[in-house]
Order: C-alpha cells, then structure tokens, then sequence
C-alpha cells in the first residue's frame, strides 16, 4: 500500500499536472468510478458519500488574493461525483470566496450547498432574529442560488431563535433541509436534546477513529430518529496525519479499496450506516481527488472496523 504523500506524487506526477480545463483528463481514478451514495432518510434524496469542508486550509487560502487552488478543488471534487460542498459565514471568507467561483463555473446546480446560520445571541428577541435573517439573505446573495439545499444553526447558536427561522424559509420553499451542528464536547448533550425534541433532517458533528464518541449516543439516535449526518474533522483536524507520520497503509487495506490513510481514516467514518456524508475540508486539488477515492469501491464491515481502530490505537499520540 502506499502512503498519502506518494498518492499525490502519482496524481500529480502524469502529465505534471491535474488537468482540470479538461476533466476527461483529470489525472484521478476516482473520477473515472461513481462514488457510494448514501439516502437523507426524510426524503431518499441520495447524496454522494464524500464532499468538501470550507474550513480550516480552505478557509485560509479564501482569505488571500490568490484562490485558484479553491477552484481547481471544487473542480476536482465535480469531476470525481461529489455533490456535498460545506460552508458558513464564520469560516472567514470561504462561503463567499467558493460562491463566486461556483457562479462562475456554472456549477451551482451541480452541487448540494450545506451552509450554516449564527448570529444570534442567546438572549433572542426581534434585534437576533432579524441578524439571523440578514445573514442567511447574504448567503443566498453569495450562493446565487434561489434555494438552499441545506442551512443549520451552527454550534447550537441560540436554537429558541434560528431554528424557528429556518422552518419559515422551509416552509416558503427556499431552503430543502434544516438542522443544527456542534463540533464542542459541551454542546453534545445539548445537541442530543435537540435532535430527540425538534424535527431535524441532519445534524453535523465531528467523528473520526480515533474520536468516536458520536458512535455512543448521537450516531444511533440519528438513526434512530431519521436524520442525516455530515462528518466534520474525519481526520481529527490534522491529528491522524502527525499520529501515521510516513507509515505505510496496511496491505489488508485493499480489502475494502483503501489505498492510502485518506482512504482509510474516511471509510472507517462512511461504515458508519448512521453516517450520510463525510465533509473533510482542504485546499488541494489531489487531496480533494485521493479524499474522493474514499467513496469508490468497498467499506469496511464490522470486522474490518474492529481491526482499523486496533492500528490507529497503536499509534502514538499526537
């Protein structure tokens, strides 16, 4: 099997570069295979098993003058089947930065927009509430799209006052899907209150193999109560790449078609069956395209799984 970096190497090596004014010559085998999909359990809608984050390295490079690498990774991830493209306002400049390119690409219908909303303040009242407005109204103006397929209350921001909101422009038409997200271990309980009380159609949180707290409540309720899920840090925020340093993959891998760690730490998380899409962000062409390669082929079984966290536990801390 073969490491990360030497995946990139191959996807950059033929032809010195990704072909991405072409996407018949995107140098990716995952862009030549359909990705896994997975259905959003309140309508059957079926979503493609990876997408992509805006925050963290993405949401670094929105904040320079120089955001071709964003383009070319949104091109990356359409020319591989992915749909699902994550964003807020509070990750800087990358919703609007990413609206613009889509625009500009043609490409917003292609895509599944997942933003977010949280402005308001815990106190509620007619002042949040039309912050709360406003903001989602510069989402759309960002997007250009007229509907939003999926807006959440991020972090669980004063839910009495956003949540209500986004049923309205669900009830108009203007937004398909709603939800709410937390990412803080002191917002957990506080989410699995929410999703027991309120009709949600997802909730995002954070899930990694070697963070797999989301498996003892929040993963089986989901399930339980028919709500999607998006998959925020699968690779713990950079810990999983400093704990596998340049160890190679095990060969056993290719059981289920990982060929590199991006692969394996990303189809541990989709197995989940509770688990709709996983969003993990970059600002790299090849590393959209080797991410991508995480929805083709085979998952692990439950076996398989069993035996990934036993390598990933042996591993040395970060």
């Amino acid at each position: 099997m073969i490491s990360r970096r030497e995946w990139l190497h191959h996807l950059t090596g033929a032809g010195a570069a990704l072909a991405f004014g072409s996407h018949g010559s995107l140098a990716s085998e995952a862009a030549n295979r359909n990705p896994m999909t997975r259905p959003i359990p309140s309508t059957g809608e079926r979503l493609p098993i990876v997408g992509l984050g805006s925050s963290a390295s993405f949401a670094q490079v929105a904040r320079g003058d120089d955001v071709s690498a964003l383009r070319a990774v949104l091109e990356s991830m359409i020319a591989a089947g992915g749909t699902v493209f994550d964003t807020a306002p509070g990750y800087g400049a990358s919703e609007e930065v990413a609206g613009r390119i889509v625009q500009d690409l043609g490409a917003a219908k292609k895509l599944f927009w997942a933003t977010k909303v949280n402005v308001a303040g815990r106190g509620g009242g007619q002042a949040d509430a039309a912050l709360a407005r406003n903001q989602i109204e510069t989402s759309f103006r960002r997007i250009g799209k007229p509907v939003i397929d999926l807006i959440q209350v991020h972090n669980m921001g004063d839910i009495r006052t956003q949540l209500p909101i986004l049923r309205e422009y669900k009830d108009k038409g203007r937004v398909r899907y709603i939800g709410v997200t937390t990412t803080f271990e002191n917002q957990y309980d506080e989410l699995i209150r929410t999703m027991r009380t309120e009709p949600l159609d997802f909730i995002g949180t954070d899930y990694a193999i070697d963070e797999r707290h989301a498996e003892d409540v929040i993963l089986p309720l989901a399930r339980d109560r028919g709500i999607a899920v998006l998959v925020y840090a699968p690779f713990g925020r950079r810990r999983l790449w400093s704990r596998v340093g340049d160890r190679k993959v095990p060969d056993w891998a290719a059981e289920f078609d990982a060929r590199t760690w991006a692969q394996f730490f990303l189809k541990y998380v989709a197995s989940h069956p509770a688990v709709t899409v996983v969003t993990p962000a970059t600002s790299r062409a090849a590393n959209m395209a080797d991410n991508m390669g995480g929805a083709i082929g085979r998952l692990p079984d439950a076996a398989m799984r069993k035996r990934m966290i036993e390598v990933v536990s042996a591993l040395p801390a970060a």
